[in-house]
């Protein structure tokens, strides 16, 4: 199962642990480390993570299990991270699940440094349930998915959940079409950064007939989108720029030239 910039949050998050494991233990996990299973949760996190990063990842499982039993949200959601991606463990999208939706149940405390991986967990399930998980008792739920891209949209201002609810609303996913609030997600979206979102967007407005922001928009998201994601971008710029006319072309890319710069 994939979706969208979920290997994208899992390295940010990562990244910004960096600054509270960095001094972390690094002998493996045993009694000459300091580090057992009846250490506190935040230094068992810190072992993990110090264990995960020097490749040791059966050490790293062991100490995060420790420490989510202990309650440390931080190594319950590496911990999902790692049956999400098979890494370290066989891959197991159903632990992961369960794993993610008790980060979820447990809520979060405005201000709390627990919420990178409350919103990820939210993300996760929001996949999860977009998908299902075949073979398990997860079956695919477009309603909850939406539910939860909304939570993550609204609440914590994901561009990313912003992104992904205005296509399920465009689409009439989970719920029904609504273009004015999908193109209202796409603007929310795009305004914090979300190529994407700014060609679709793009797409959107150009088929209600304004060709000439349309293709400003459709054109400078090819500026800001990664190599994995510029290919069904450039199909919609160039669809775009087949029924457009030579003057709306020339001013159109002129505009996406300013929007790239900030002006718009």
């Amino acid at each position: 199962m994939s979706f969208c910039d979920r290997k994208l949050m899992k390295v940010l998050l990562l990244g910004g642990s960096l600054a509270f494991v960095a001094a972390g233990p690094t002998a493996a996990f045993d009694i000459k480390s300091g580090v057992t299973k009846e250490s506190g949760p935040f230094d068992l996190f810190k072992f993990g993570f110090k264990a995960y990063k020097n490749g040791q990842k059966e050490e790293a499982v062991e100490a995060y299990r420790y420490a989510a039993e202990k309650g440390h949200t931080g190594s319950r959601w590496a911990l999902a991270n790692m049956y999400a991606y098979g890494d370290g463990v066989a891959k197991d999208d159903f632990e992961a699940f369960k794993i993610y939706n008790e980060i979820a149940a447990a809520g979060v405390e405005p201000g709390s440094e627990d919420t990178g991986f409350f919103i990820n967990a939210l993300m996760s399930l929001a996949g999860y349930y977009r998908d299902g998980i075949p073979g398990t008792p997860v079956k695919r739920d477009l309603s909850q998915a939406r539910q939860l891209y909304f939570q993550a949209a609204s609440a914590f201002g994901v561009p990313e959940a912003q992104f992904e609810l205005a296509r399920m609303i465009l689409a009439g996913e989970g719920g029904s079409a609504n273009i004015h609030q999908a193109k209202k997600w796409l603007n929310q979206a795009r305004k914090n950064g979300h190529p994407g979102a700014m060609a679709v967007f793009g797409d959107v407005i150009f088929q209600e007939g304004q060709t000439v922001r349309g293709l400003a928009f459709l054109t400078a998201a090819l500026d800001r989108c990664s190599p994995t994601e510029c290919g069904w971008m450039q199909q919609l710029q160039e669809q775009a720029f087949s029924v457009a006319n030579e003057e709306d072309r020339r001013v159109a890319v002129v505009l996406s030239q300013e929007m790239v710069s900030g002006v718009e």
